[in-house]
């Protein structure tokens, strides 16, 4: 059973592991679907970092990455806040001083919580004191006047 410090954790103001946790999980689930996640894993991975210097979290080990880049193996640190667990990469000294656990264990999942993606954002921004930079239109050719196609017999050139 929830609490209702768990339900509602942007409603306490304080910011605790167990609202931090629950804010990395909503924004790390929403980053692996954003057109533009950068912004999103580089929160998450700033207050991680953050969190693990204040000992609020701990790395546990490395596991095998599920996504390799382009190599056939890689390994991702395991990191627990509260009741959660999130993968960071590794650090040059991750790799002398944490075990290595194998392959990551799909039965192991976080618990669900219910907070906004713009809740969560704000939770975090405020504990690292990070700030999402103004994205420009994407659609460079809004300001570019409508021109007409221009149709030409096969054969004929484009000048």
């Amino acid at each position: 059973m929830l609490t209702d410090d768990r339900k509602h954790p942007h409603n306490t103001g304080k910011l605790t592991i167990d609202n931090l946790s629950q804010a990395l999980f909503i924004v790390n689930r929403h980053a692996k679907t954003a057109p533009n996640p950068k912004f999103l894993y580089r929160l998450k991975h700033e207050s991680l970092k953050k969190l693990i210097a204040e000992g609020k979290a701990k790395k546990i080990g490395l596991h095998f990455s599920q996504n390799p880049r382009n190599s056939k193996q890689q390994s991702d640190v395991l990191v627990e806040c509260g009741l959660y667990t999130f993968h960071i990469p590794p650090t040059k000294s991750d790799f002398a001083e944490l075990p290595h656990l194998g392959k990551l264990d799909d039965s192991v999942r976080n618990p669900k919580t219910a907070l906004s993606l713009s809740q969560a954002k704000s939770v975090l921004q405020t504990y690292t004191g990070i700030k999402e930079m103004e994205q420009p239109p994407s659609n460079r050719n809004k300001n570019r006047p409508y021109q007409k196609p221009i149709f030409k017999k096969l054969g004929e050139r484009y000048t």
